[in-house]
């Protein structure tokens, strides 16, 4: 389904994961693929709250989890920086689709990257 929100439709997620040789493209690219399909969720499913937007991005985050294992197997990982860059394209998520006063903690609280 193509995304019909043009402010995520020009957005280059992760740019800077892809522009530092530490992270692997092919693995960058699933996280990429991981925040469109959110987006997607959410166009799709048009969550009235924030507990519902919340869920979704929950299910997204624990894609995420299991993203980081592979990047650890490739000698990389979701570490300090890539948390800090990852959180952000999920609150540019959720204020692209009006949830404005959306916590960027809240959307990742499942992390454990």
């Amino acid at each position: 389904m193509p995304i019909t929100n043009q402010q995520v439709a020009g957005h280059s997620f992760l740019r800077q994961m892809y522009d530092d040789s530490y992270f692997p493209d092919r693995l960058v690219d699933q996280g990429k693929a991981i925040l469109l399909r959110l987006c997607e969720r959410v166009e799709v499913e048009q969550p009235s709250d924030l507990e519902t937007l919340y869920a979704l991005a929950q299910a997204a985050t624990e894609e995420f989890n299991l993203l980081d294992r592979e990047f650890m197997a490739a000698g990389s990982g979701i570490e300090t920086v890539a948390r800090e860059w990852i959180c952000y394209e999920f609150f540019f998520v959720a204020s692209a689709y009006g949830f404005m006063d959306a916590d960027a903690e809240e959307l990742t609280s499942g992390r454990d990257w």
